[in-house]
């Protein structure tokens, strides 16, 4: 990597690597990871997470592995709704392979990061009887035999061994109270651990297809209320992509804040989507990640990043820190994870029921996205409030986008009396106005 390149993302890693620090994150991985060439790869990035100081819970799958043993035991088996039928005969062969694959896990966990200078250093990875488990019974005719589902996690045995400093490792097997023994979907599992401990994030590494919205574009973020209405209006979506959906909302509406779907396709997909700030996956959030909100005096130094190229180049009338910091309250601000990508300014002119939109800026790396749209609607709620009944815009560089969204040409003449008598005739910037 160039200097310039690793000082540039080292700067961006920061902040994420200081607000992750004592952070709670269960990751799930499907059995399918483990047996491919690149599970060193995961296996690195998630020693290097807990050295950053993650408390890491690992959920892992193990299908593949499953369905080799009783293939290899010429059992034969099927899948219901997504959930395989387990026979009591078969479920020595199903805790076989789950048995063996938790000890390649733990194994390959116990080396620390191969090939770097934490080479041999000791990662505690704890696992235990930390799930009980109900049978599902009979459920639309079919008797699902020793597949079950999660009555209760142990928590308070979680925590604990997080406190010091263990990676805890769960497979999709849970205990009765009556000594039985289950075969889990490894989804129920990581959803039930994440809501009981009340994770920070959740990150589903999925085997699937990347997640797209119903105009086939990458799904980059989604509340909770868009989760649930693309997964009812999206028919044609894969079972492989709506799965994780389900479990992210599942999770996001029992108190999960952040849940991340991502591919396990990705090299260092955990690393690139919790140090960058736009990540590689679907985040699915029960909070606000990215919104508008009114600037203060705090952010004049950020708002003058985003618009001084924009000045340079002409786009914008030139500011000074001390006219922004006069006009701070003018100002609506898009944010983004802490950062400022967008801006907007409304000054009204209330006598003639007029406003004037100013200073609309997104940053380059999110132009062409919808923010600029969020913004004007923004200010045109804004002006509705304020009682003001048309805006106007002063443009030099950018009339065919302010022409798309309904302004329409006007004079210099229709400006306020106030507006008038300070047009710059030197820079001649065209006049749009739009009815509210």
């Amino acid at each position: 990597m160039h200097s310039d390149s690793f000082v540039q993302w080292f700067r961006q890693a920061g902040p994420y690597i200081n607000a992750h620090r004592s952070k709670t994150f269960v990751v799930l991985f499907g059995g399918e990871a483990v047996d491919t060439e690149h599970f060193s790869s995961l296996i690195h990035d998630l020693a290097l997470l807990h050295s950053l100081g993650i408390r890491l819970v690992l959920v892992h799958g193990a299908r593949t592995q499953i369905e080799a043993r009783l293939r290899e035991a010429g059992r034969e088996w099927r899948y219901v709704n997504e959930l395989r039928v387990t026979e009591a005969d078969d479920l020595r062969y199903v805790k076989q392979a789950v048995g063996r694959l938790r000890l390649r896990i733990e194994a390959r966990l116990s080396m620390g990061l191969a090939n770097s200078p934490m080479h041999g250093a000791h990662l505690r990875v704890v696992s235990g009887n930390l799930i009980t488990a109900r049978p599902l019974g009979v459920r639309d005719g079919v008797d699902y035999g020793f597949t079950g589902e999660v009555r209760r996690i142990d928590d308070r045995a979680i925590r604990l061994w997080l406190d010091q400093d263990a990676i805890v490792l769960l497979s999709p097997m849970g205990y009765s109270p009556t000594g039985e023994i289950f075969n889990l979907s490894a989804e129920d599992v990581a959803a039930a651990t994440a809501i009981a401990l009340q994770a920070d994030k959740l990150l589903v590494l999925s085997e699937g297809a990347e997640l797209r919205d119903t105009a086939n574009q990458p799904v980059r973020q989604l509340n909770l209320n868009e989760a649930g209405q693309l997964l009812g209006e999206h028919p044609a979506l894969p079972e492989d992509a709506a799965r994780p959906l389900r479990l992210a909302l599942r999770a996001g509406q029992a108190g999960v804040r952040r849940v991340h779907l991502l591919s396990r396709r990705v090299d260092g997909a955990l690393l690139l989507e919790l140090f960058t700030r736009d990540g590689v996956g679907a985040l699915i959030a029960a909070d606000i990640y990215e919104g508008l909100r009114t600037a203060t005096i705090d952010d004049v130094g950020g708002l003058l990043e985003l618009i001084q190229p924009l000045e340079e180049d002409g786009t914008l009338v030139r500011r000074s820190r001390e006219r922004l910091e006069m006009e701070i309250e003018r100002f609506v601000l898009l944010e983004r994870d802490g950062a400022i990508i967008g801006c907007a300014a409304l000054y009204p002119f209330s006598g003639e029921r007029l406003g004037e939109l100013a200073c609309v800026a997104v940053h380059p790396h999110y132009r062409n996205l919808g923010r600029a749209d969020a913004l004007l609607s923004f200010i045109e709620r804004q002006a509705r409030t304020e009682g003001l009944q048309r805006l106007f815009v002063l443009t030099t560089r950018t009339a065919h986008w302010f022409r798309e969204h309904g302004f329409e040409p006007a004079e210099v003449s229709d400006l306020p009396m106030g507006k008038q008598g300070l047009y710059n005739w030197q820079r001649r910037s065209k006049v749009f106005i739009k009815s509210l």
